[in-house]
């Protein structure tokens, strides 16, 4: 790739504007007291090394920045927040959900991804009901986008004493955690219910009601939030990606609900992007980009990263020919 289309791609002259608003603000004495300066300083590192390798003319360099031309959408260098929940299979399916939360908490680990774990609720027999993660880290929301949507596994079940085989489905919803919103929320608006957060196996992390769901009376839009002992940071936490899911939908009207961001989808036949299938041959094969392999423990084990690429590819019509 030539440097004058790399630089386009890349948005080398409008990284370097932002650059400078950064630096603005960092330059502010209440800077550090925000919320949010850890996340701009991050921002501000990443754009700088952008910018640095991009005018250094390095051979090795641009080789680099032509996978960070992977992540230019508008939303890829933020945290985003996963969440995987059990479709229709019963207990397989929870049980499935569980296996793909541990293919991602690997692939976090593989992808130098830092995760926070939001809500989780585990299922009596094994696997998971749902659980949330916060994802933070270079371009963590351009690594999981691709990931959106409904994964379809077929395996024979243990939980089937003839050992058939049964096709389970779970949903993963990503979406990113935006920094900037303009989103304002009514408190009319809102319904907060308080709980007793849960652990493993059911076991209460404390005796208090800290767990806060938040649900969005006009748009039906739920946030739960457990992780921390204290109620009140619940609740800034399950606020704050209920702007980010606002945003969102206020950016979809504007862009005729772009396929990026759309989420909800019910996890059933028809509607499912990946396919794991574990008998009677094994194969995970992606159904947007057809892109599969037959190395199905590789991928369970957290090696996602070609179907990711395979995925940022044929959205910038990047695949090769």
């Amino acid at each position: 790739m030539d440097k004058e289309k790399l630089s386009k791609i890349l948005q080398i002259g409008e990284k370097k504007k932002e650059l400078l608003d950064i630096e603005t603000k960092m330059g502010q004495p209440d800077f550090w007291q925000k919320a949010e300066a850890n996340q701009i300083a991050t921002r501000y590192s990443q754009i700088k090394k952008i910018i640095d390798q991009f005018e250094s003319g390095n051979e090795d360099d641009l080789k680099l920045l032509e996978q960070e031309a992977l992540f230019t959408g508008s939303h890829d260098h933020e945290n985003a927040i996963l969440s995987i929940s059990a479709g229709t299979g019963g207990n397989d399916a929870c049980d499935c959900a569980g296996i793909l939360e541990k293919m991602y908490l690997r692939f976090f680990e593989m992808t130098n991804l830092k995760t926070i774990n939001l809500d989780r609720q585990p299922n009596e027999e094994g696997g998971i009901k749902n659980a949330t993660y916060e994802i933070s880290g270079e371009n963590a929301y351009g690594k999981l986008k691709s990931e959106n949507g409904t994964h379809r596994i077929v395996r024979k079940s243990p939980y089937n004493s003839q050992g058939l085989r049964q096709t389970s489905f779970v949903l993963v919803e990503v979406f990113p955690e935006i920094t900037k919103t303009t989103v304002k929320i009514n408190d009319k608006d809102l319904r907060i219910d308080t709980y007793r957060s849960a652990g493993a196996g059911g076991q209460s992390v404390n005796t208090t009601d800290s767990a806060v769901r938040i649900t969005h009376i006009p748009t039906g839009l739920v946030v739960t939030c457990q992780n921390e002992r204290s109620q009140l940071k619940n609740k800034e936490t399950a606020l704050k990606i209920l702007k980010s899911r606002l945003q969102l939908l206020e950016e979809q009207k504007q862009k005729s609900a772009t396929a990026e961001f759309k989420t909800g989808k019910l996890a059933t036949w028809g509607n499912q992007i990946r396919s794991y299938v574990f008998d009677p041959y094994q194969m995970v094969k992606d159904h947007r980009t057809n892109y599969e392999t037959a190395k199905i423990n590789e991928v369970l084990n957290g090696n996602l990263w070609p179907f990711v690429e395979s995925y940022l590819k044929s959205q910038k019509n990047l695949q090769s020919k």
